[in-house]
């Protein structure tokens, strides 16, 4: 049934836990715009249906697209995003009004938005920043496309198949350490100098399903690294992961699943309804994404 509202939505399956809603719903409100945004389960199988369908209605915006339905719904656009070209994956699909879908990936943005807004360190003998990227996944390729483009430009990558982790150091295109085990995961350190002369600086980014709800935890112990570590969880569900909580814990910076899904959705909820999210109440709507 077509919608007389403008309307967007987020697909995928499962669906049901996905933040979306009211993450743009808040925003929505907050702007007083007429709108409406929902989830929707659709399978693989459905894709094809489910586009066809949305096409024809003129009230709809487009959509968020989550697992597993990345990769699988790049053939259906007729525009490709650079991003979207260089990982073969898309999360925001939009009409052109003429019939032709544009696929976008936001993910990039995602990562490379939070990592910016934080300061860097700044100590006498500072060798370098290390950016750990676990797994080698989609989310992986978003995520060093997303640091690098934050500034950062050293690389390691702990993943299992060290084939891929390779393809991802040539995507990231700078410096790049071995691709080791998950279970190698630890800090780069001189064992001669201390807290307050620090000679290397880390950032983290869990791009695996490690501490998804059901999932075993990151195998990593944080009381070894520095204390101005960066620690980037891309899981959302739960908001907090073993890793988050050891991470701060120890008084770490973290990034968690919540900055970046508000860092990604303020791209789509500009493409959906014309207008920029308003992030200046970007901690009123923390607190409700984290009750």
């Amino acid at each position: 049934m077509m919608s007389p509202t403008p309307y967007a939505e987020v697909i995928g399956d499962p669906i049901a836990h996905s933040k979306s809603p009211l993450i743009h719903g808040f925003w929505l409100g907050k702007l007083g715009l007429e709108g409406a945004y929902r989830a929707t389960r659709v399978t693989t199988d459905e894709l094809h249906l489910y586009l066809a369908e949305r096409r024809r209605d003129p009230s709809w915006r487009g959509c968020n697209v989550t697992m597993p339905l990345k990769r699988a719904v790049v053939p259906y656009a007729g525009r490709l995003s650079d991003d979207t070209s260089v990982l073969g994956a898309a999360n925001l699909l939009l009409p052109d009004g003429q019939g032709v879908l544009r696929a976008e990936n936001s993910d990039v943005r995602g990562v490379a938005e939070p990592l910016s807004r934080l300061p860097r360190a700044d100590y006498p003998g500072h060798v370098a920043t290390y950016v750990q990227i676990i797994g080698s996944g989609g989310a992986a390729f978003a995520a060093g496309l997303g640091a690098a483009r934050a500034g950062f430009g050293d690389f390691d990558v702990f993943c299992r198949s060290r084939e891929q982790g390779l393809t991802l150091a040539g995507l990231i295109g700078t410096p790049f350490g071995e691709c080791q085990s998950i279970d190698a995961l630890g800090p780069i350190r001189n064992p001669d100098s201390g807290p307050e002369d620090q000679r290397y600086s880390h950032v983290i980014i869990n791009a695996t399903p490690l501490g998804m709800a059901g999932q075993p935890e990151v195998p990593v112990d944080l009381s070894s690294y520095y204390p101005d570590t960066i620690v980037f969880e891309m899981v959302y569900h739960p908001l907090e992961t073993g890793l988050v909580k050891q991470a701060r814990a120890l008084g770490l910076r973290v990034i968690d699943g919540v900055d970046m899904l508000v860092a990604q959705g303020a791209r789509a909820f500009e493409a959906f309804y014309g207008h920029s999210a308003p992030r200046e109440h970007d901690a009123e709507l923390r607190r409700l994404l984290i009750q």
